[in-house]
């Protein structure tokens, strides 16, 4: 099962594996606090892609499909996150306050497309 949480929302037992899927840090966010069992900075937009983005909802559309380009650079990490992620609870964390927009909805997306 994958879940996605914001990593300026409190843990909780329901979240498994933490898996932060940003290459940034989040702002103001301890590690202590965060609990954050991995880190996969290769699984988040390229710094050129999210700086593109900007978190504008219109871009969104064009931002999934370049992002998706990405992910699929990644076969063997998204491979070991989806095998992971039938065997257990796996929640991707991220910092974008739009839970609707962000790269987390759309790595989400395609590891369940892998699962099924």
């Amino acid at each position: 099962m994958i879940r996605i949480k914001r990593a300026y929302e409190p843990p909780s037992p329901e979240d498994g594996r933490r898996i932060l899927i940003d290459r940034l840090w989040p702002r103001g966010v301890r590690k202590e606090e965060a609990r954050i069992d991995e880190w996969r900075k290769e699984l988040a937009p390229s710094d050129q892609l999210r700086r593109w983005f900007g978190h504008e909802p219109a871009k969104f559309p064009e931002f999934r499909e370049r992002y998706r380009k990405e992910l699929l650079r990644q076969r063997d990490s998204l491979a070991a996150l989806a095998i992971e992620a039938e065997r257990s609870v796996v929640t991707l964390v991220y910092a974008a306050k739009d839970s609707e927009h962000c790269n987390a909805t759309v790595l989400k997306e395609l590891l369940e497309e892998s699962i099924q």
